[in-house]
């Protein structure tokens, strides 16, 4: 089993491939990762180094990728953090020719926009792409709360106003949709949210809030959604599982008072996590 996972690559931390390509090779996942960006770290640190790349070194990688017959065998492509309006059309390019290559092959979006906290944080271009032309072409997109709300143009504080805004989207292609950081009006004190919504179906999924709000969570859940998903798990199945394990993580990175997550210390979590936490359906 294989994934193409494109994302922002870091020295050090743990965001983009940084975040992700760890967890799902402890899922037994080879990963192709391909960078759209080199940096020392993630911003947020005193000083910064490195740059996004150049979309035609991105687009000669993904070339490259094609050449060794990757495609072929891959289970799903996994897209992240893009750094430029040209990178996201040379990934949306290159979905389009993998997916009619390979018909079996799905797509799964993350749209890296913003959060509640920042807003938008990409180039102005990037958003339109992404929702214009990266998200109708994927089987699944993972955006949190705030990137929902921005790819639906509607706010979205119930449940059902959820499922409503989600419509949209899957009309145009998606066959899942996953909001994450959700904070709904009747969430409990305490807890955060990710939910699944469907054509047919939604589900919810309930965790305890922790005290802290490291880079990269939307990375890790994606990579982990998406590793339980190749391994043949039903939506409610790996969205539980990708809610249970991350949340692993983010109670070790509490006790230990770190910035970056930590990952490698839960690698036995990211898979067998000792505390469940059950997606529950919506009736609709």
């Amino acid at each position: 089993m294989s994934v193409i996972s494109i994302q922002s690559q870091v020295a050090y931390g743990h965001v983009g491939n940084s975040a992700a390509v760890f967890p799902l090779q402890m899922h037994g996942i080879d990963v192709i990762a391909v960078p759209t960006t080199l940096l020392s770290n993630r911003p947020g640190y005193p000083t910064i180094r490195g740059r996004v790349l150049d979309a035609p070194l991105v687009a000669d990688l993904l070339h490259g990728v094609e050449e060794r017959g990757a495609v072929d065998s891959c289970k799903m492509i996994l897209s992240g953090y893009l750094g430029s309006p040209e990178i996201a059309a040379v990934v949306a390019d290159f979905v389009a020719r993998a997916r009619a290559r390979n018909p079996t092959l799905l797509y799964c979006c993350d749209p890296v926009l913003g959060d509640r906290d920042r807003g938008l944080f990409v180039q102005a271009d990037i958003p339109p792409l992404v929702r214009d032309r990266l998200c109708p072409l994927a089987d699944i997109i993972t955006p949190n709360h705030f990137e929902f709300e921005w790819l639906c143009g509607a706010k979205a504080k119930t449940i059902e106003e959820v499922i409503a805004q989600a419509q949209a989207p899957l009309a145009r292609g998606p066959s899942t949709i996953v909001v994450t950081s959700a904070e709904l009006a009747d969430t409990p004190d305490g807890e955060i949210e990710t939910l699944a919504v469907e054509h047919s179906q939604a589900w919810r999924v309930r965790t305890p809030k922790l005290p802290i709000s490291p880079n990269g969570t939307g990375d890790l859940f994606a990579a982990l959604l998406v590793a339980a998903r190749v391994q043949g798990k039903d939506t409610p199945d790996a969205l539980g599982h990708a809610a249970s394990a991350i949340f692993a993580v983010l109670e070790r990175t509490a006790a230990r008072g770190t910035e970056e997550m930590r990952i490698v210390e839960s690698a036995e979590q990211l898979v067998h996590p000792k505390r469940r936490f059950d997606a529950i359906a919506v009736r609709r």
